[in-house]
């Protein structure tokens, strides 16, 4: 697999995003994580699409 493809700088968050979900959305029901998760995931997709697409 190449190096390029699985970066830290992406990982690394994205690993922390979920521990904070699960942490945050312990008292949330099952459809407001999804929405959560969802719209989180959506915006990181954006700004690396962006940041890879200014280079």
């Amino acid at each position: 697999m190449p190096s390029h493809l699985l970066q830290t700088d992406i990982v690394i968050p994205a690993l922390t995003y979920c521990a904070l979900l699960w942490w945050v959305s312990r008292g949330m029901s099952w459809t407001r994580r999804l929405i959560a998760a969802a719209v989180t995931l959506a915006l990181i997709a954006w700004i690396v699409i962006a940041e890879r697409g200014w280079n």
